[in-house]
């Protein structure tokens, strides 16, 4: 057993009684739901788990084949292969084969760059549009670009890019000859690219001169140069393609060479190369606190053919019914990997890409992003509906926001409050109309896509939970020992049965693949995939994730589940957003820290602290009232939204820990709260 599994049940003593009936399609703009009631998921779902074969090999039709496989399912946890044998090419199916079947003058992604032009004195964004048919130019052009520069089937290609169209290409570019690609967020450091480089042994890095984020240039080549730089004799680099986005001044050495250059000397004639169902698409890396990052394996069919189901039937996508999806994420976690490019282009509904930050160069730039494009379905963080709550509604009501149709959210569990201002002030609830339905997502790198989640059509909803597994997805909650926890008592979440979209290892390292995922439970002698979360399922059968087994508290031998905690934080009118930690305690072994912002109109005080404390002694009970609550401007978070508790717990603690940042997009702020520390 490893270390991380609960010693007893966790705690949940927080309920939310409020449920909300699917709307009717009609109702919302939208095409009819794929999936229309509870009882036609709930028969389904029992004969996608009953019956793998029989229904991924039907869900495989949809799927363009270079080759037949063999059989759908073969073998189980940990080493589980689907669809044996087959032949495909992620590009084709994205790109390829939607100008064979006529529709390549399509739209396939609308992007946005984050400057506004001067030009005139308009002050509009740069805007560009790309048909399938350009894809396909694009995309060939840079495959030969690549074979010329040495890239060879199954070479690994690193890409540090900031969020532009030539991102994308540089994936499906990737997939078209076979070189599994490793995208690296365009926020890491030099040493994380190092680090990543050098464990994938990849020759050649495609990046950008630099990407807009509010305003100023962030260096990327100049990064990817000082990688090169730590790697010293390590380092396997050959080559750095570099795209010209903001003509910032950049080094320029023997290993470069320009995108522009490279691409407009390069054919556009580049077949698909056929890939075994098998072979690995891309690597995805994953950093925590300890250790080296994880380099996670997808591979080809069962990935493609697993995002682009879920993407479908989450997010009801459907083609020529005049929808604009746009999720928030970047491609360089696995959210955008899914669902901006692999998932969406399937479906062959256009995706939106937005470069920059949502409060650049006003607070309102998101919600005029989605008036002007007419967008339909808007997937983000809860990190990101909390500080629109916390930069007020006055942003989102000044836009029209009537297109949208399904709204999502990603990335953690959403607490109640979010949740609901999401469904009253951008849903469009408090203005009248039939609100649109929220599409909680609960899923994992690893997971490869969405594994708990409402359907928009058929999902009774409830605020801060992520309801019901999706297809094929055999989910429980459960003890150290494997036996299921009764209702509202918290536990292991884990998946008893394999799913397409499974990763396939640890890039490297099989035996932290089978530690970390394989081996804290066993169900009849036999191993279950362990997500590392806490949740718990209630007697109507949805699930409620409690957030990651270790940041779930064990306070005087009660084990808390922080989400819970945060959540009754920011049900109070004065709280906005919350984090909550474990702190040494002398008494209780372990203590409550909790780390708040406030609402407009709500001062730092004393009174305040004792005021929230109480607030959450009552919701939850004694047990849980803050040791510490400490008032903050802004928490400490990842590009992405995260927010970084571990580096909470050393402020928390009163310790300087020696922790990676790589990824915090706002180092002053751990600076202010180290400041204020008392």
């Amino acid at each position: 057993m490893t270390s991380h599994q609960p010693e007893r049940d966790i705690d949940s003593s927080l309920h939310e009684d409020r449920v909300f009936e699917p709307p009717a399609a009609a109702s919302v703009g939208s095409a009819p739901w794929h999936v229309g009631s509870l009882t036609e998921y709930e028969a389904e779902h029992e004969r996608s788990v009953k019956d793998p074969a029989g229904y991924w090999g039907m869900v495989a039709r949809r799927l363009r084949w270079m080759g037949p496989y063999e059989r759908v399912l073969e073998g189980q946890f940990p080493d589980a292969r689907w669809f044996t044998g087959g032949r495909l090419n992620a590009c084709d199916n994205c790109v390829d084969r939607f100008v064979d079947e006529g529709y390549g003058d399509e739209t396939a992604i609308v992007w946005e760059g984050e400057p506004e032009l001067s030009g005139g004195g308009s002050g509009a964004p740069e805007v560009r549009r790309l048909t399938y048919k350009d894809l396909q130019e694009q995309t060939a052009r840079l495959g030969n670009a690549l074979k010329k520069l040495g890239a060879k089937k199954g070479d690994v290609v690193t890409i540090y890019m900031g969020m532009v169209p030539e991102l994308v290409i540089a994936m499906l570019a990737c997939a078209r000859i076979g070189c599994p690609h490793s995208v690296i967020f365009g926020g890491f450091s030099s040493q994380a690219i190092a680090d990543r480089v050098v464990d994938a042994n990849s020759r050649i890095i495609l990046t950008c001169d630099g990407a807009w984020r509010r305003g100023k240039v962030v260096p990327l080549k100049d990064n990817v140069d000082k990688a090169i730089e730590m790697m010293g004799g390590q380092s396997p680099v050959e080559h750095v393609l570099c795209f010209g986005r903001c003509h910032n001044d950049i080094a320029w050495g023997s290993p470069d060479r320009c995108w522009q250059e490279e691409m407009a000397a390069a054919s556009d004639d580049c077949p698909c190369e056929p890939m075994d169902a098998e072979d690995m698409l891309f690597l995805l890396y994953t950093s925590g606190s300890t250790g080296k990052p994880k380099g996670i394996v997808h591979t080809t069919a069962g990935y493609l053919l697993y995002t682009a189901h879920t993407a479908r039937l989450v997010f009801n996508l459907v083609p020529d019914a005049g929808q604009l999806y746009w999720c928030t994420a970047d491609c360089g976690w696995i959210t955008g990997h899914s669902y901006i490019v692999y998932g969406i282009l399937q479906n062959r509904v256009p995706t939106l890409m937005y470069e920059g930050a949502p409060n650049f160069p006003a607070e309102d730039r998101f919600w005029d992003i989605v008036e002007r494009h007419k967008v339909t379905h808007f997937y983000t963080a809860p990190t990101a509906i909390r500080a629109f709550m916390k930069w007020g509604e006055e942003h989102p009501r000044g836009h029209d926001l009537s297109s949208l149709q399904v709204l999502g959210t990603v990335g953690e569990p959403i607490n109640p409050a979010a949740w609901m201002w999401y469904r009253e002030v951008i849903g469009g609830g408090s203005s009248g109309k039939q609100p649109c339905p929220i599409v909680d997502t609960y899923w994992q790198t690893e997971t490869g896509g969405h594994a708990i989640t409402p359907l928009p059509g058929a999902t009774p909803t409830r605020p801060g939970s992520c309801t019901r597994p999706f297809f094929g997805i055999d989910a429980a909650v459960v003890h150290a020992d494997g036996s299921e926890c009764e209702p509202d008592k918290g536990g292991l979440m884990v998946i008893r049965k394999p799913w397409p979209g499974m990763l396939r290892g640890v890039y490297g390292d099989r035996e932290r693949f089978i530690e970390t995922y394989f081996s804290t439970v066993m169900i009849d002698g036999k191993p279950v995939y362990t997500a590392g979360d806490g949740a718990r399922r209630d007697r109507d059968g949805n699930f409620w994730i409690m957030g990651r087994i270790d940041d779930v508290i064990n306070v005087s031998g009660h084990r808390l589940g922080t989400m819970e905690v945060e959540s009754a934080l920011v049900a109070h009118e004065a709280v906005v957003e919350a984090a909550v930690v474990g702190v040494p305690h002398e008494i209780k072994g372990t203590g409550i820290a909790a780390f708040v912002t406030l609402a407009k109109g709500h001062a730092p005080s004393e009174s305040l602290k004792r005021e929230l404390g109480e607030h959450v002694a009552q919701t939850i009970g004694a047990i849980a009232r803050p040791d510490q609550v400490r008032f903050a401007e802004a928490l400490p978070k990842t590009r992405s939204g995260k927010i970084m508790r571990r580096l909470l717990r050393d402020v928390a603690a009163g310790v300087d820990g020696q922790q990676d940042t790589s990824t915090l997009e706002d180092f002053t702020v751990l600076a202010k709260l180290r400041e204020n520390d008392e």
